[in-house]
């Protein structure tokens, strides 16, 4: 297939575009004096940090309306954005959340993935990866306040976290329902929701592409609380308070224990995982499924 030969690229030779804007992308009056000394929120164009220093902890705002779609800037900038609060030993936890109404993440952004040429695919599918890769291993407590629907990359993007709290609203569904596109979800993020809510229980989901309201998802373990709506940042600043109690080196040393072989399964075949995605999104049958449904989605908005 003509398409290989442009796939075959090493994934430490692609771009590293969070490497690029890191001055950039941040406000730099905050970036040159440093967020422990003024506590000021800071941010980028598509998400915005509110530190509280007092308690050791930020909050992280998805700021890309109308649906917080993750596209290759949003990716970078909330990798940027999770390492400069690692940066900063004031801060020992960040809740991620949203700052658009009734939405968490509507997951990865497919325009990323369609009418594109094979070096975007596998640039964009590095950045994905990264932000996996920088938020399951974070040696932060992370906890996810998902005040809106979360399907796709936004449910595995709280599936990174330590502690998932969703508001109490039959609207905000959560899974991963890749399967509904036509796309498949990578061993990785099957990997994450196995190690999350079990095997059988992940594998009908997947299979399925399975999208949970806020009960059926506390049932299976999928979020850990669900509080009303108006309470969810109250609600994941308590649960943070539980976890900042725990010293920090034995909290760390037990999340890298325990996450440890899952993460290393993708450093170990990132190249080839890069190389499927491009090569499985590259497909006409594929190009032709994305198209459909982008072109539902227009239709939706007019």
């Amino acid at each position: 297939m003509a398409l290989m030969a442009f796939v075959r690229v090493p994934a430490r030779a692609l771009p590293r575009p969070w490497a690029l804007l890191r001055g950039a992308a941040l406000g730099r009056t905050e970036a040159a004096a440093g967020i422990s000394r003024g506590a000021r929120r800071f941010g980028s164009q598509r998400v915005l940090v509110e530190p509280d220093a007092a308690a050791g902890l930020a909050v992280m705002k998805l700021k890309d309306p109308p649906v917080n779609s993750l596209s290759l800037e949003l990716l970078t900038e909330l990798v940027i954005s999770l390492e400069k609060l690692e940066n900063d030993k004031t801060f020992r936890g960040v809740i991620v959340t949203s700052g658009s109404a009734g939405v968490f993440s509507s997951g990865l952004d497919l325009r990323e993935m369609y009418g594109k040429k094979p070096a975007h695919y596998a640039e964009f599918w590095k950045a994905v990866q990264e932000l996996w890769l920088r938020f399951y291993q974070s040696p932060l407590v992370l906890i996810a306040g998902i005040n809106g629907a979360c399907p796709a990359g936004g449910c595995l993007l709280s599936l990174t976290c330590d502690y998932r709290v969703l508001a109490d609203n039959p609207k905000y569904l959560i899974g991963l329902n890749e399967t509904l596109l036509g796309i498949i979800a990578p061993f990785w993020f099957q990997d994450t929701l196995v190690n999350t809510i079990g095997y059988r229980a992940a594998e009908q989901a997947l299979q399925l592409g399975s999208l949970l309201p806020p009960a059926e998802a506390l049932r299976v373990g999928m979020v850990d609380q669900v509080v009303p709506e108006d309470q969810v940042l109250s609600a994941a600043r308590s649960v943070m308070a539980k976890w900042l109690a725990i010293p920090d080196h034995a909290r760390q040393l037990t999340k890298n224990t325990m996450r440890k072989a899952t993460a290393d399964r993708l450093l170990k075949l990132r190249d080839v995982d890069i190389q499927n995605f491009v090569s499985f999104i590259s497909r006409d049958s594929i190009q032709k499924s994305l198209q459909t449904y982008l072109e539902k989605l227009k239709q939706k908005k007019g």
